[in-house]
């Protein structure tokens, strides 16, 4: 019998991803560019919620040097 993986919850922080924005919508405040979507939560995990899969579309921030 082969060892299948459990469903491991991987939590995603969305606020180091570079899809990542904060709308001015005081009903859905957070968004993420890559799937164009808005939610009142984190968006990683609407869209875990509705897929049943982790964000494939993370990608970190590029951090930005100081002058």
């Amino acid at each position: 019998m082969k060892s299948e993986a459990t469903n491991v919850s991987v939590r995603i922080n969305c606020n180091q991803c570079k899809h990542f924005f904060v709308t001015w919508d005081p009903a859905f405040p957070r968004g993420c560019r890559s799937y164009g979507l808005k939610t009142s939560g984190i968006p990683s995990a609407d869209v875990q919620r509705a897929s049943g899969k982790p964000c494939m579309a993370f990608e970190p921030k590029i951090a930005k040097q100081a002058p």
